[in-house]
């Protein structure tokens, strides 16, 4: 009896586990449909920015929720230019949870879309390996958008973080300062194997990408395949 109800809990572990891998992978392949759909947005993420970031993080279908006075969770991935100095082709990706307060969500709270910009090493390797405040930890803006964007404003050169959102079709920078960023180690290590951080996923060349990420590192290498920050 005792070995049936071992067998039984093995099975329901193996199921939940399996489960839950598959909902990391539906997550980054969704991350890769609206990494490829806002870069063909004529009004879209200024080239010259995204040659320039270190990092990008996608959260498809980032919802509101009213507890208290509010806020806001999503789930989603981080991907990096590799190596220990991010000059390398762009990574597997992440797991990454945003969590924050009424920042407020596009006509009238529906589920958004979020792209942020990494701009700096300093803001990728907090975000790797810590929860952070956005505004507070780490210099965050509204990103500009658009080939004829002012790129170079002192806000825009100052922030370690730009975000972008889509809601209904519409895309626009905004603001998320007082939400927080954080790895979903968890989720990576459903996806990688115990132990995995997202430091290791972005690090370590012997970690690759999930076949589910396919859409999402073409896309990017293809788009900006080398780092132009100049550090």
């Amino acid at each position: 009896m005792k070995r049936i109800f071992l067998s039984m809990a093995v099975m329901v572990f193996v199921g939940q586990s399996a489960f839950a891998q598959k909902d990391e992978n539906n997550r980054i392949k969704n991350a890769g449909q609206v990494m490829v759909e806002i870069l063909n947005v004529p009004d879209d993420i200024p080239e010259d920015l995204l040659d320039k970031a270190e990092c990008v993080i996608v959260l498809p279908s980032v919802l509101k929720f009213a507890i208290g006075f509010g806020g806001s969770y999503g789930r989603g991935v981080m991907t990096c230019r590799s190596g220990k100095e991010f000059s390398g082709p762009w990574s597997a990706p992440s797991m990454m949870a945003l969590e924050g307060g009424s920042f407020g969500l596009q006509l009238g709270g529906q589920a958004t879309d979020f792209v942020l910009l990494v701009m700096n090493p300093r803001g990728a390797s907090s975000i790797l390996t810590s929860q952070v405040k956005l505004g507070g930890d780490l210099a965050a803006a509204a990103g500009p958008k658009g080939r004829s964007a002012a790129a170079s404003t002192d806000v825009t050169m100052r922030a370690e973080i730009l975000s972008y959102s889509r809601a209904r079709g519409l895309f626009a920078g905004i603001s998320l300062e007082g939400s927080t960023l954080r790895p979903d180690n968890d989720g990576n290590e459903r996806l990688y194997g115990k132990g995995v951080t997202a430091k290791d996923v972005v690090i370590n060349s012997k970690i690759h990408a999930p076949a589910s990420a396919k859409l999402l590192v073409s896309t990017l290498n293809k788009k900006s395949p080398s780092n132009k920050s100049g550090k």
